[in-house]
């Protein structure tokens, strides 16, 4: 099984960017623990700061592929572009993100891509993506 970790802007920062929120562990030292910890998965991963590579890389892999756990950062609230993204592809799309968006400001409350996906993690810190990891692969 072969399943894309995808994450959108701001999150290359993790570990450092608002520890409070996002708590202090960078996501490479994660993803190595995710990868020890699923040994028959194959776990890519794919970072960027701008939407449009974001979609490039759903159109990419969206139809060879066995599931992508996404945390679309900001984009999360604002595009359409990856909510039609999202639909095009074969592949499932578990939404995550590492903080309660509800328990936070009311614009965060509104997903734009949530329509789109199998389903949606949030409020579990890093631990969102193995939730989704494992979503997926029942």
């Amino acid at each position: 099984m072969r399943i894309l970790i995808l994450n959108g802007p701001n999150l290359n920062l993790l570990g450092r960017r608002e520890p409070g929120v996002y708590g202090s562990r960078g996501f490479d030292d994660y993803l190595q623990e995710l990868r020890g910890r699923y040994p028959s998965l194959e776990i890519d991963y794919y970072q960027s700061n701008i939407e449009g590579g974001l979609i490039d890389k759903l159109h990419e892999v969206g139809f060879t592929i066995d599931g992508v756990v996404f945390n679309a950062g900001a984009y999360t609230h604002t595009s359409v572009a990856l909510q039609d993204a999202i639909r095009a592809i074969t592949a499932p799309v578990v939404e995550v993100h590492i903080s309660n968006v509800h328990q936070r400001e009311p614009f965060r409350h509104h997903s734009m891509i949530s329509c789109a996906c199998k389903g949606v993690i949030c409020g579990f810190g890093l631990d969102s993506y193995r939730l989704a990891i494992e979503a997926l692969m029942a």
